[in-house]
């Protein structure tokens, strides 16, 4: 099908007709009248046409168009969205935040696939078409949580492109039999192999690198490596994880996520760090943490990927998240302490082509802060309009009029799947 966005202004510019054809954006134009629209729109805002062949179109109403939201960082398997709000009962420290969940999932209201399914619905309807989630594989829980995310994955496997991790959240050294539930999981279709904090949880980086990296090349997969490791320590784990990389050829197919303890490190050091790490490509996701922030201005500089991810959202780890990837953009410019709008825009950059690189290093990249790719004649048709003056008032208001389209189709209008 054909579908045409009528007046819509692409990253906030001048007012244009974009046309979608095969999953693609055809063609970006000048607005036709509105009488040449059909006249008959649906509450969706889309109107099939008048007669046989005729482009459906979707009304933009001078709406902001931008590149759908990716989300490169989001644990579907632990959400508590849409059940009953309940007091934060977790400890200090990944151990013990870990402990916590396993004490509790099961006893969940609704079973993980449905969590999961509610959750990445109301990703969808808030403009993410593209995730790559965590699935929990350990001893405790077995595949059972990774089986959950692969049904919601199914379930909105028209509405949304999502990637699953195999997640060792316990690590794969602390209890017998874990390295064997994490290769399992990858028997049965996993896309991605992760990792944690190979010396700080595992407290033996070589032996974890080892099964991490061993198993990516075994199935021919990247790597996804959550990296808690404060200051020096995780300048060590990262530097070991830029070795295995270079030593595999596994440029473009690894991350680095949180990397919270890299801002942290003396100018010299972490300027060497992004350096080496856009010479092999390794790319990074953020969650927009308080604290120090990801220095996006270098990262960006130097070529590195880098996307935004919502993390666990309402769930036995934290209270915070809201499946809204406007809502965390809006954090990752607040955290970064940024005021001016091309900063601000990089943000939104960061949270929709950004992460999309980070799952596909095909994709388009972000070569600077001022980069706004994605909109284009012959770019994929993952989009969203948004309501706002600019696409920093999109960012400040975070307004509920939003279209989402997926493969060149609307998949949800008005925070509703269509």
């Amino acid at each position: 099908m054909t579908l045409v966005l009528r007046n819509v202004r692409p990253w906030g510019g001048d007012a244009a007709d974009v046309t979608l054809d095969g999953g693609v954006i055809a063609a970006v134009g000048p607005v036709t009248p509105a009488g040449a629209a059909a006249a008959d729109a649906s509450p969706a805002g889309v109107a099939a046409g008048s007669y046989s062949g005729a482009p459906a179109v979707v009304e933009g109403r001078g709406r902001i168009l931008l590149p759908s939201f990716s989300d490169v960082h989001v644990h579907l398997d632990s959400t508590r969205l849409g059940l009953p709000f309940r007091p934060h009962t977790g400890a200090p420290g990944v151990w013990n935040m870990m402990l916590n969940d396993r004490h509790n999932w099961r006893d969940a209201e609704a079973s993980v696939a449905e969590r999961a399914t509610l959750t990445l619905g109301a990703m969808i309807e808030r403009g993410t078409t593209r995730v790559r989630s965590y699935a929990q594989v350990d001893v405790d829980a077995g595949l059972k949580r990774f089986e959950g995310v692969l049904a919601a994955r199914e379930a909105h496997q028209d509405r949304a492109d999502v990637s699953v991790i195999a997640f060792p959240q316990a690590g794969l050294l602390r209890e017998a039999g874990s390295s064997e539930v994490l290769e399992e999981a990858l028997r049965l279709g996993a896309d991605v192999v992760g990792g944690i904090d190979p010396c700080a949880l595992d407290r033996d980086p070589v032996r974890h690198l080892d099964i991490v990296f061993g198993l990516a090349e075994k199935y021919s997969l990247p790597v996804d490596i959550h990296l808690h490791e404060p200051g020096q320590l995780g300048l060590f784990s990262a530097q070991l994880i830029l070795e295995r990389t270079k030593a595999l050829g596994m440029q473009g197919l690894v991350t680095i996520s949180h990397g919270y303890g890299l801002a942290d490190l003396p100018a010299g050091q972490l300027q060497e760090l992004i350096d080496e790490m856009g010479a092999l490509d390794v790319s990074m996701a953020t969650i927009a943490p308080a604290g120090a922030p990801l220095p996006l201005q270098q990262l960006a500089s130097a070529g590195v990927r880098v996307g935004l991810g919502q993390d666990g959202q309402r769930d036995y780890w934290s209270p915070y998240g809201n499946a809204d990837m406007l809502d965390r953009t809006w954090q990752l410019a607040f955290t970064s302490k940024f005021r001016a709008d091309e900063l601000i825009e990089h943000c939104v950059a960061v949270a929709t082509v950004g992460g999309s690189s980070v799952i596909d290093p095909a994709a388009a990249r972000l070569t600077s802060v001022a980069d706004r790719p994605g909109l284009a004649a012959g770019d994929p048709a993952e989009l969203v309009l948004v309501e706002g003056d600019t696409v920093t008032a999109a960012v400040m208001d975070r307004l509920p009029g939003r279209t989402v389209i997926h493969r060149g189709k609307v998949v949800a209008d008005g925070l509703q799947l269509a």
